[in-house]
């Protein structure tokens, strides 16, 4: 990572926190409780200018946590969300053939000069940039979302650890091209495969795990403010209950939200046996998951 002094990254940002307890307020302005762990790792990631890993289960607030860090800084966000084959075209920039090919008929067709076309053809007008080239590229520094980065497979990360040494990138059309101000860069992963160390040093690291139900209780109510605060507190210890039936992939935060504007919008005001077998699809979204849970319902509830 070439070296940067702390803070300069979200220095000229109006609403650059200046304290880990700043940071937290600003978060939770907009519904988002994060611990004093995240909200340290999050602040530190800033100040430094480095690269911030989080990790932890699907539905725990990875990806939310970046999309309202953007908002808190009134930056924009760029998210490269990543999966199984995706490549630098897809990630850092391609040409636009088709684009290409009808300038050249357009060229042909007006009878004018075919050399000159040519040497058109690789001009910024005809490239498509995609979201790491976007992130470079941007005149203010943007909160760059790499999500799922575990989805990516070894050759994807090792040219991601690649931009992440210096933001500068090389066009052989255009030449190299290097960030003003590098983004501030936000990986998740949900651990369905080993990072590379390299990866891991390059970033500073923080573990998201499930919410206490007491904070599983006050995120819904926060971002479910229909539901009634018994009811919320009930959902949280459900829920709770449910994470320890060793489900192949247990409910995260998510999933409560959900199963609190479902219970909403039904109009109850409790979980019965049967409203929780008829709304189940909401919580679990496994088959196997679904059967081991409904055989527990009676224990969960």
């Amino acid at each position: 990572m070439t070296a940067r002094d702390p803070g300069d990254v979200v220095s000229d940002s109006p609403r650059a926190p200046t304290s880990v307890e700043q940071l937290q307020q600003q978060l939770a302005d907009r519904a988002y409780l994060a611990d004093r762990g995240l909200a340290t790792a999050v602040y530190l990631a800033l100040r430094l200018g480095r690269p911030l890993l989080l990790e932890g289960d699907a539905g725990v607030g990875k990806t939310e946590a970046a999309k309202v860090l953007a908002s808190a800084l009134d930056a924009p966000l760029i998210r490269l969300q990543c999966y199984e084959g995706i490549d630098v075209s897809q990630a850092l920039y391609e040409w636009d053939y088709p684009r290409q090919l009808l300038h050249l008929r357009a060229v042909e067709a007006a009878g004018s000069d075919p050399q000159a076309a040519e040497a058109d053809l690789y001009s910024r007008r005809f490239l498509l940039e995609r979201p790491l080239l976007r992130a470079i590229q941007a005149p203010v520094p943007p909160v760059l979302l790499i999500d799922e980065i575990d989805r990516a497979d070894d050759e994807f990360e090792a040219f991601l650890l690649e931009v992440l040494a210096d933001f500068q990138v090389t066009i052989p059309e255009l030449g190299t091209i290097t960030a003003d101000r590098p983004p501030i860069v936000v990986l998740t992963s949900n651990r369905t495969r080993e990072l590379h160390e390299a990866l891991r040093r390059r970033c500073l690291y923080h573990w998201i795990d499930h919410p206490t139900v007491e904070r599983e209780a006050q995120i819904i109510a926060l971002r479910a403010p229909q539901v009634a605060g018994p009811l919320a507190d009930r959902i949280a210890q459900i829920i709770a209950r449910i994470r320890t039936l060793d489900l192949f992939k247990p409910p995260g935060v998510a999933e409560s939200i959900d199963w609190a504007r479902v219970l909403s919008v039904l109009g109850v005001d409790d979980v019965t046996p049967e409203i929780a077998a008829d709304t189940l699809g909401t919580v679990v979204k496994e088959r196997d998951d679904m059967l081991r849970v409904r055989a527990a319902l009676n224990d969960v509830l």
